[in-house]
């Protein structure tokens, strides 16, 4: 740094960490983001791993879109980019970890909640569920602490406390810091259904647990070790390649809900100009190439098969518009979707037929390589991502594939990516690089003349 330059000032963070998936990380995180909005602070959310339904609940608490921050889609250099773009503004970063603190792929560290704590050197508040547990929870602690070098634990906040005497027990033995005792609070959690908790947008905003946070745990203390995080260096965010001069539609409301910011942004700085729209009320609108991500089209078939969209996607995709479909997207451009014992017309653009299942059928990181095929496909190419679903796509029996994963099931046996035209489908949800964006947008600009 040159002679007389202030250092920056260090981005006050922290992490929601927990000793396991369902001990009230996502319940501490949303009260913490509350709570921090009650008291005047600008909040910028983040996710750890690939999850597409607790962002949005953190987006409409802080009013700021909540970002995904994970190593294996994102590297490394990725998480610390988006962390330090996303952030610009915000008066402090709240992080809400996944499943238990050190879980990450396949038994190691990679993608986990410790890991991101590492790449951005953040502290960390531990969850730790004490229904039916008092003394024990200390040598929980004890390990969590000790388990991992590098790893900055501040502080300690105990969920669903079960009275006062409960309290007292746990108290008696306390070695560390403790930030909060939560008492079992009856309404205090989320509805969950088939691919977990409910959206956002389909729940009337609850303020209860800001409330609880406020009066149970201490606030100033949580802010003080999240003042304490060190300087973070930036890492440069890649610039615009060509300014915006490509339309990509894409596809967003109840029943494809599924992106990740970063992806859209990428598009961006490809060249492309975003248009949201429905395809449950709207037309399809002029564009150069369409985008459908995941979401609940199982949930909304009867009025998918309905509306306008559905032929008119068919006929962008018999002239060569470009489109791009994940998981739920993937399911709406296939000939047909089978929900219980009855059947829905779909798009008919993708030569297969969708079923929801009673059970789950992929879940976890998948990762290949591009074959080739459509203009967006430059062979060779990685795809990084992830899989889950409860439905099944069976293809026709010359349907073409232009993805083989190394990692992961796809569509058949390792194979993803269902194409016919200039259109692909993949269960694959994908973490786009910079090197997709383009050769998505180029597709678009070279095939999708409006």
């Amino acid at each position: 740094m040159p002679p007389g330059r202030r250092k920056p000032p260090a981005i006050p963070r922290i992490m929601v960490a927990g000793t396991h998936s369902g001990c009230g990380k996502t319940t501490v995180s949303r009260g913490l983001m509350q709570a921090l909005r009650r008291i005047g602070l600008v909040v910028q959310p983040f996710k750890v791993g690939p999850d597409f339904i607790d962002p949005t609940h953190h987006t409409a608490i802080c009013g700021r879109i909540s970002r995904n921050l994970d190593p294996f889609m994102m590297g490394e250099e990725g998480v610390l980019a988006t962390f330090h773009s996303a952030s610009a503004g915000a008066d402090i970063a709240v992080i809400e970890g996944v499943m238990g603190m050190y879980d990450g792929l396949e038994g190691t560290s990679m993608a986990s909640t410790a890991h991101v704590m590492r790449i951005l050197r953040a502290p960390a508040l531990l969850v730790v569920d004490v229904k039916a547990m008092s003394r024990s929870a200390h040598a929980v602690i004890k390990g969590y602490r000790t388990f991992e070098p590098g790893i900055n634990l501040g502080g300690v906040i105990f969920n669903r406390v079960g009275s006062p005497r409960h309290r007292a027990m746990i108290e008696e033995g306390l070695s560390f810091r403790s930030l909060g005792f939560i008492p079992h609070t009856p309404g205090l959690g989320i509805e969950s259904r088939h691919l977990g908790l409910k959206m956002a947008f389909e729940m009337e905003a609850d303020p209860l647990p800001g409330t609880v946070v406020l009066e149970h745990c201490d606030v100033d203390g949580i802010l003080e070790i999240a003042r304490s995080a060190p300087f973070l260096p930036a890492v440069p965010v890649p610039p615009p390649l060509t300014a915006p001069d490509v339309t990509i539609g894409v596809a967003q409301d109840e029943a494809f809900c599924f992106y990740y910011q970063d992806n859209l942004e990428c598009l961006g700085r490809a060249g492309a100009r975003i248009k949201f729209f429905s395809p449950l009320r709207d037309p399809l609108p002029e564009a150069n190439g369409y985008y459908f991500g995941g979401g609940y089209p199982e949930l909304h078939a009867a009025a998918l098969e309905r509306a306008p969209c559905r032929t008119e996607i068919r006929s962008a995709a018999e002239k060569g518009i470009p489109v791009y479909a994940e998981c739920g997207g993937l399911m709406y451009l296939c000939n047909s979707l089978t929900v219980g014992e009855t059947d829905f017309r779909m798009a008919g653009v993708l030569p297969g037929s969708a079923r929801m299942t009673t059970g789950i059928q992929a879940l976890g990181y998948s990762e290949g390589q591009w074959t080739g095929g459509p203009a967006m496909a430059c062979p060779g190419l990685t795809i990084r991502g992830h899989e889950f679903h409860y439905s099944a796509v069976e293809p026709d029996r010359d349907a073409r594939f232009t993805i083989i994963l190394h990692r992961g099931a796809g569509i058949r046996e390792g194979r993803d990516g269902l194409t016919e035209f200039q259109t692909v489908g993949s269960y694959t949800h994908s973490y786009f690089s910079q090197a997709f964006a383009k050769s998505l947008v180029s597709a678009a600009r070279d095939l999708g003349v409006i």
